[in-house]
């Protein structure tokens, strides 16, 4: 007992790899353009004061008015797609409404990258506080990593896993606890509830039969959950590898989870593509 670790398959760190990347690209640009209009400033203030100290002595106190030019790095312009991510979406009708078996068809021709890419159901529903859970029948393309926190088992391990939280190591998708556990993971639930891990009862993941629930979700089971503050599921069903059997299978699972009645609009798109709008009445 004590606790139970799968190890992720697949490239999901590839994946990881390229997101973080075009972050830090994105985030070094909004640095350069930052230090750009900096300088801009500071020479146009140097100039400006240069010209005020050349000015003849006048005869009379008179009001000046100071007039300086808009600098032409104030403009904030908007983040830039790539050309490869401009060419893909030449294939995408933003006004249009595709049919499942068509976006599912279309989905593998936006792939830009040379790993696996996710395939994510993005779902506007009619209300916040919309959750349950299912288990995909061809899983999400990876095992998930599940870790078991029981208190009377093995205090240590609870203890130390604390510390690795605090210190923001987390290798887990889903924490399972025992109820005498919770008070000692109090202490990161401010690290926990904000990724949707801390433990609760709703989902089953405070139980006093852990092994039971953590081999559910070692088996494919999802959790979801509106966002907190807007009417929005993100959930990953699978791999763009899958093919169109095996993921319309897996959406079908998702779709009867949340009930066609609580849905307002859905996207579908892999991770590095460009979302395909769904016809709701195709689901």
């Amino acid at each position: 007992m004590g606790k139970i670790r799968v190890k992720t398959l697949g490239d999901e760190g590839q994946e990881k790899k390229e997101q973080k990347k075009a972050q830090a690209r994105a985030e070094a640009k909004k640095l350069a353009d930052a230090a750009k209009k900096a300088a801009a400033e500071r020479a146009e203030s140097a100039e400006s004061k240069k010209e005020e100290a050349q000015a003849p002595e006048a005869e009379a106190p008179v009001e000046k008015v100071k007039v300086t030019k808009k600098s032409k790095f104030a403009k904030v312009t908007k983040q830039k797609h790539s050309k490869q991510y401009l060419t893909v979406a030449t294939h995408v009708d933003k006004n249009k409404k595709y049919a499942l078996s068509e976006a599912l068809t279309l989905l593998p021709k936006l792939a830009r990258t040379k790993f696996d890419e996710t395939v994510e159901l993005h779902i506007n529903t009619s209300e916040k506080g919309i959750s349950g859970n299912f288990v995909l029948p061809h899983g999400t393309g990876k095992q998930t990593r599940v870790v078991i926190a029981n208190q009377s088992e093995d205090a240590k391990h609870v203890e130390d896993l604390v510390k690795k939280i605090e210190s923001g190591q987390i290798d887990f998708d889903v924490l399972v606890a025992t109820p005498d556990t919770m008070p000692k993971l109090a202490r990161v639930a401010r690290v926990l509830g904000p990724r949707g891990l801390m433990p609760n009862p709703k989902n089953g993941t405070v139980t006093t039969k852990p092994e039971e629930i953590a081999k559910k979700y070692a088996g494919g089971q999802i959790n979801f959950k509106t966002e907190a503050k807007f009417p929005l599921l993100h959930l990953a069903i699978g791999k763009v590898s899958f093919g169109d059997k095996k993921l319309r299978e897996n959406i079908k699972v998702a779709i009867e989870s949340v009930k066609m009645k609580n849905i307002k609009a859905a996207t579908l798109k892999s991770t590095m593509s460009p979302g395909l709008r769904l016809e709701l009445t195709s689901l």
